[in-house]
């Protein structure tokens, strides 16, 4: 957070303009976030807001990089179901935050601020489950190298990012079915010299 020499900032005020921050880019979209109207639905003033972000880009990141879209599902004693659980959330429309996420996706192939919030909202904690749900596969046996790991992560970062722009809201039970078992066990399956050489 940026701040400036004098009155401390006030943490409730900030946590106040984060979630109208979010409210906004969820409802209206990217194009809609601007001080003004974050200033009069926090009942703030435009001040505040400069004070502790220089741009709205900057508050964007701020706000959508609060909140990991993503986590480690519960350790099912299985990859297939700890994959499962991964991706259940595709089953379900999107939330809050989630759109609030995806209403940065076209802006931030054009602004460092805006994509380093989506790295810190989907693509590290992706990666961070990932790596989880592969440590408990090697802890019973089911090691996978490296290369496989990476391409998993790479195909399941890439139907995120599907989800948040495809606009056709939640994936049917069948389609989620199908993924995990024709497209990410496939990966996870795969011999090693396959997985290596793509």
């Amino acid at each position: 957070m940026t701040g400036t020499p004098g009155r401390p900032l006030s943490a409730e005020l900030s946590e106040q303009l984060l979630t109208v921050a979010v409210d906004i880019l969820a409802e209206d979209g990217w194009g809609k976030l601007n001080s003004d109207r974050v200033a009069a639905r926090a009942r703030a003033g435009k001040a505040g807001i400069y004070r502790r972000w220089p741009t709205m880009a900057a508050m964007a990141r701020h706000a959508v990089s609060r909140t990991a879209l993503v986590a480690a599902p519960v350790d099912t004693g299985s990859l297939r179901d700890d994959l499962a659980l991964l991706v259940d959330r595709w089953r379900r429309p999107l939330d809050r935050e989630e759109r609030a996420v995806a209403s940065l996706v076209g802006a931030a192939r054009h602004d460092d601020e805006l994509r380093a919030g989506l790295d810190a909202a989907l693509v590290q904690p992706l990666a961070a489950a990932v790596a989880e749900i592969g440590a408990r596969a090697e802890a019973r046996g089911e090691g996978l190298p490296p290369a496989r790991l990476a391409l998993l992560g790479s195909v399941l970062e890439a139907f995120w990012w599907q989800r948040f722009t495809a606009g056709t809201g939640p994936m049917p039970d069948d389609q989620v079915q199908r993924v995990l078992d024709e497209v990410l066990l496939p990966i996870v399956r795969m011999p090693a010299g396959e997985a290596a050489a793509v």
